[in-house]
């Protein structure tokens, strides 16, 4: 049964984003799936300057001809309907949208990050739009655009899965969760606003690259002696609360759901096992501003600092924290995805929906099969790569140096 409203989520999510897609104005063949049947694409007259979409401006800008870094009118159309684009395969998206959608149930944070390298290495399209940094930088940009909305529906959909059943279990603290998202609605709006149609591939490569470096370096600490130590407290702090519900004559066998005693601007009074905790919503908002801007950015959801910063700003337990954050992920990711739309930035739906369904069935899996893995050799394991991937970044986003080769 869960698995069934599981899938209703994932149509619910992809009929929703096509829609909105759908409504966009001047909408054109250009921007016709990537696996759409391969047909030669005659040059178009020019039309009147100004009219047409944001992705045909990008194209008309670009010179003609066959070489990296031109539009090949008489190709066969690729990501996006660009004539010469790369060609995703259906059956690659598929089975790598799965890998990234079991990430995301088993370690979390780093599924936002393979999402991107999906998008950016194994499907080739950072390459592609790297080529056009001088030749047409507003479709390089446009492009670019694209990629960081791709990867929001995959980390949008893994924080949908999540929100809803930690709902229907009662560990979502509502009020932090509608704070956390007022103020991830705010920070994911602004950056959108800020840097939609104006960030190149290799400065959204750089970036993202410094991101993936960070967190291989808090996932390192978190499996060193001291990282072990802090977890170590950790569980000594669950040990208190049950002790605390006990000495409260609480029952988490019995009452295992959150309750809501009073919310106000200042404070907000809430019950979990018998355990009273006391928050000012101030606090979430502002931190979700911070956390959702760098998210929305680099499309990578952001739950690997929001879990920390509800566990010790707003003292939530970890048996909250994971439920609540992926709401504010939630709202974040759907605020960036309609912002970019809204603002003119092309969609692939056919390669989304692909993906959304490998999202699915990976999240499904997961939990499943994370019983025979240890959580510390994967966290070292993603450790290895985010070191790889965000070295990596760095070097070809700033610096235009491959890592290797």
């Amino acid at each position: 049964m869960r698995q069934l409203v599981m899938f209703g989520l994932l149509a619910v999510f992809l009929v929703v984003g096509s829609g909105i897609g759908l409504a966009q104005e001047n909408a054109t063949p250009a921007q016709q799936s990537v696996s759409a049947p391969a047909a030669p694409s005659a040059p178009a007259a020019a039309p009147a300057p100004g009219g047409g979409s944001k992705l045909e401006k990008a194209i008309k800008t670009a010179p003609t001809g066959t070489e990296p870094g031109k539009i090949d009118p008489s190709a066969a159309p690729g990501f996006l309907g660009i004539p010469g684009g790369p060609q995703v395969n259906p059956i690659l998206a598929l089975v790598w949208a799965i890998w990234v959608g079991w990430i995301f149930s088993t370690v979390g944070a780093f599924g936002g990050i393979m999402a991107g390298v999906g998008h950016m290495t194994v499907f080739g399209l950072g390459g592609y739009a790297k080529t056009f940094k001088t030749t047409a930088p507003d479709l390089n940009k446009v492009v670019t655009d694209s990629i960081r909305g791709s990867n929001q529906f995959l980390v949008g959909l893994s924080a949908l899965i999540s929100s809803f059943n930690y709902w229907k279990m009662g560990r979502l603290v509502m009020p932090l969760a509608v704070a956390l998202g007022v103020g991830s609605l705010l920070g994911a709006w602004g950056s959108v606003i800020l840097t939609a149609g104006k960030v190149s591939f290799s400065q959204y490569q750089g970036w993202f690259g410094v991101f993936v470096l960070a967190l291989g370096c808090y996932l390192f600490w978190e499996t060193s002696p001291a990282g072990q130590a802090n977890k170590k407290k950790a569980k000594e702090a669950a040990q208190a609360f049950e002790r605390a519900v006990k000495e409260k004559g609480g029952s988490c066998d019995i009452d295992t759901r959150v309750k809501i005693f009073s919310a106000s601007l200042t404070q907000v009074r809430f019950t979990f096992c018998g355990v009273e905790f006391v928050f000012n919503p101030i606090l979430p908002v502002v931190g979700g501003v911070a956390i959702s801007a760098m998210a929305a950015f680099l499309g990578v959801g952001g739950g690997f600092l929001l879990v920390p910063f509800l566990t010790s700003i707003t003292q939530l337990p970890m048996y909250l924290a994971a439920g609540t954050s992926a709401l504010a992920v939630l709202i974040s990711m759907i605020t960036s995805i309609v912002t970019l739309i809204t603002k003119g930035t092309p969609m692939d739906w056919m390669l989304i929906g692909t993906e959304l369904v490998g999202i699915a069935i990976g999240s499904v899996i997961g939990p499943r099969t994370s019983k025979y893995f240890s959580d510390v050799w994967l966290k070292r394991l993603f450790i290895v790569l985010a070191l790889y991937v965000g070295i990596d970044y760095i070097l070809r986003g700033f610096f235009n140096i491959k890592l290797l080769g």
